[in-house]
């Protein structure tokens, strides 16, 4: 917890006061202090812990990209989530904000059950979102809001998830949905890793 300064000199003036008016007053500024700092630094809950195959339930509190959510659970834990199989634009890409826009509309401030494969090196869950049965992920890549990110999902995807989610893609290419506008659209990877070798 961080004191500000006009918090110290409140702190100092009850201990140094001469009288109770002055205490009072350096009381009440101390709480107040107190009271913001607790709620400044636990506004949506502490961050919970994940593992690989598990699966949580909670309100979607933040939509970082098109591909990134954070939960809050029942128990007021939130949790960091990548969505599995899928990479959509960073934001600072072309369709950046647009996918994060699709991302938000399907799923914030709406209940989610979270299905973790893995946790990732940043410590996010690498999770299918489902909200009433609907697969959010599939959806970014069937909206043109993503790519099937087939190089990780070779490794842990079902067969059939596999080949439903290149059918979406396919036909969100074909359709020139979405990101599917551009003639030769970047992919992110790519993207990140020409910026890494600047």
């Amino acid at each position: 917890m961080n004191i500000s300064p006009s918090q110290q000199k409140a702190i100092i003036r009850l201990i140094t006061a001469s009288n109770w008016q002055q205490r009072i007053v350096a009381l009440v500024i101390v709480m107040v202090g107190a009271w913001a700092c607790v709620n400044q630094e636990t506004p949506q809950g502490q961050p919970g812990q994940l593992s690989a195959n598990s699966q949580i339930s909670g309100e979607v509190v933040g939509v970082a990209d098109g591909d990134t959510i954070t939960l809050l659970d029942a128990g007021k834990k939130q949790y960091k989530l990548r969505l599995a199989y899928i990479d959509a634009p960073e934001k600072a890409m072309p369709f950046g904000q647009v996918a994060k826009q699709s991302l938000s509309d399907l799923v914030y401030r709406q209940t989610v059950t979270a299905r973790i494969d893995d946790v990732d090196r940043y410590g996010r869950g690498v999770a299918r979102i489902s909200k009433n049965g609907q697969d959010i992920n599939l959806q970014q890549v069937s909206t043109g809001m993503a790519w099937h990110y087939t190089q990780y999902a070779k490794k842990t995807q079902s067969r059939s998830d596999f080949a439903a989610y290149q059918q979406a893609e396919l036909q969100a290419r074909d359709g020139k949905i979405g990101l599917w506008q551009d003639e030769n659209p970047t992919p992110p990877w790519d993207w990140r890793k020409a910026k890494r070798g600047q």
